[in-house]
């Protein structure tokens, strides 16, 4: 088991008091397989450094959690499919 960070940058058009409750969902996977989430932090929505899909801004979420390598990617993988999701960005804080 690793620990990992991953960044989420949702659609803006979105309703922020949704964002939870999705995320939950699809974090779901890393509890079904044996991982803990540790924490899920939303900022809220921010500007954007340059356009992604057409939009200036997005909706950020940080989730830390401990997860075997094949959980973390089947995670990166279905938030990918998501079309509310512009970005995802998946890393090791211990690993250099």
């Amino acid at each position: 088991m690793r620990q990992y960070e991953m960044m989420i940058i949702l659609d803006p058009e979105i309703d922020e008091r949704t964002v939870t409750p999705s995320l939950d969902k699809y974090l779901q996977v890393i509890t079904n397989d044996k991982g803990t989430v540790d924490k899920l932090d939303i900022w809220g929505r921010r500007r954007l450094a340059y356009p992604i899909k057409k939009k200036n801004d997005g909706i950020y979420a940080v989730v830390n959690f401990t997860s075997e390598s094949a959980t973390a990617k089947e995670l990166e993988r279905q938030l990918g499919l998501n079309e509310t999701i512009l970005r995802t960005k998946l890393l090791r804080p211990d690993a250099r």
